[in-house]
């Protein structure tokens, strides 16, 4: 792949995969590619060649001027529906968050947070605001209790046009929400077929936010498809084993047979610290299952070397790391030459070599101590390149899934707790979960006072 972008492999094999051999999993390239071309050929891995892409451009591209007449946008969706427009909003949109900033303004309403919803629709100027509802099953019950309130509220607020602030991204053709888009005349954009929720930052789903913003959202999918061409350009089996993602699979792979449960994805790329928790959602509800996988922790540097990074280097030796940097982030302003004596060896130099060297000291000291990791060097800072990131970790999840022998696309527990909070909430069809939640709150335990 025609990049600067590249993994640092020197201090991978180290600790308890020190001598493991990647060749281990070169009779499974062969399944592995063949499977790889069936399911892009089939339409199932759109993340990955990106079939919807011309058609989202379009979409995307005459709905932008409509929403450019908007100072406010909110965006009403929850776990793959928030995290990635978070983490290209703190990336790409930090003015929001620094002094002096006039708009235009994202809010994320990803969760159940009656303080916050409140406090932004007393404060908001209606007239002047834009709610984007995201979810591709058009059912779920946090968001779709969230629109029924926002609903409300533009009823009230702007009257007749309320429809005019609503866009819906959800499934094309079923679902409450294509329901209301039909009904009201919603802007609205799908959700691709096979694109699950966690794979689907780059659709409609984390781009009108960006578009919303001003981003580069083209440089964005252009720099996923870049990483993924190869593999769907021809998908044989040398061209799937000397591509970084199947190689972070097999190390990864390699160190969950090892012990190592946990994956430390540590970032030194202040701005794209949350790429850490969209990485977390994208490992997790990939991964967890059948009793496998490890649990991914995002870290920040230098933030975290002053907090979790004592447990990192002298607590169990359980975890890996993926360590994310970038040499050519701003430099920042120069130390004064007044400094004291103490501080002589900083005088002439940059802010922002104080990270480079932060960042060179976290990894020496993680290695010190047999902790296997890679790292993942940017070329720079720019949307191209966090779509290369991107989509460098998206395969990588999946062929992950698919050498540990379990389906990376779905996420079978997570369903039980909502049928649970379906049943608490009086829902019918829930027989069985209503049941179980009696036997459960019935359970007498000791009750303690603090």
């Amino acid at each position: 792949m025609s990049s600067s972008a590249f993994l640092n492999w020197a201090h991978a094999y180290t600790g308890r995969v020190a001598g493991a051999d990647p060749a281990a999993f070169t009779p499974r390239l062969g399944e592995a590619a063949n499977l790889l071309g069936r399911d892009i050929a089939a339409g199932k891995l759109p993340f990955i060649n990106m079939p919807y892409a011309d058609s989202m451009t379009q979409q995307l591209e005459a709905l932008t001027p409509g929403l450019a007449r908007f100072e406010h946008m909110v965006v009403l969706g929850i776990g793959g529906s928030a995290l990635g427009a978070r983490a290209l909003q703190k990336a790409f949109f930090p003015q929001q968050d620094r002094p002096g900033h006039k708009g235009p303004w994202l809010w994320i309403a990803d969760n159940v947070d009656a303080d916050s919803l409140e406090a932004w629709l007393a404060s908001l100027p209606a007239e002047k605001t834009v709610v984007v509802v995201i979810s591709k099953s058009g059912g779920t019950i946090e968001t779709i209790g969230q629109y029924f309130i926002v609903r409300d509220w533009l009823r009230q607020q702007c009257g007749n046009s309320w429809a005019q602030h609503v866009v819906t991204v959800t499934d094309e053709n079923n679902g409450f929400l294509r329901d209301e888009a039909n009904t009201h005349g919603f802007a609205s954009m799908p959700v691709p077929d096979n694109l699950g929720g966690r794979y689907s930052v780059l659709s409609g789903v984390g781009l009108i936010p960006a578009a919303f913003m001003g981003m580069d959202w083209k440089a964005l999918v252009r720099g996923a498809k870049a990483v993924g061409a190869p593999l769907y350009a021809n998908p044989d089996a040398a061209t799937l084993g000397a591509h970084p993602a199947w190689q972070l699979a097999v190390w990864n792979t390699l160190l969950m047979k090892e012990g190592y449960s946990q994956l430390i994805f540590f970032s030194y790329m202040p701005l794209w610290a949350q790429f850490g928790f969209w990485f977390a959602q994208l490992w997790a509800e990939s991964l967890g299952k059948e009793g496998k996988g490890s649990m991914p922790l995002p870290a920040v540097g230098v933030t975290d070397q002053h907090s979790t990074q004592q447990m990192f280097l002298d607590g169990p030796r359980d975890k890996a790391c993926l360590f994310l940097t970038c040499s050519s982030l701003p430099e920042g302003r120069q130390f004064p030459d007044d400094m004291p004596e103490k501080w002589h060896f900083l005088r002439g130099k940059r802010f922002g070599e104080l990270l480079h060297a932060e960042a060179l000291g976290t990894r020496m000291a993680l290695h010190s101590t047999g902790t296997p990791l890679v790292e993942i060097n940017m070329a720079g800072s720019d949307e191209e390149q966090a779509g290369r990131l991107i989509g460098l970790l998206e395969i990588t999840t999946l062929l992950t899934g698919w050498l540990l022998d379990i389906n990376p696309l779905d996420q079978p527990a997570v369903e039980l707790g909502k049928r649970l909070a379906n049943a608490k909430l009086g829902a019918p069809g829930y027989d069985t979960e209503t049941a179980d939640l009696g036997a459960f709150l019935s359970a007498q335990g000791k009750q303690q006072e603090f």
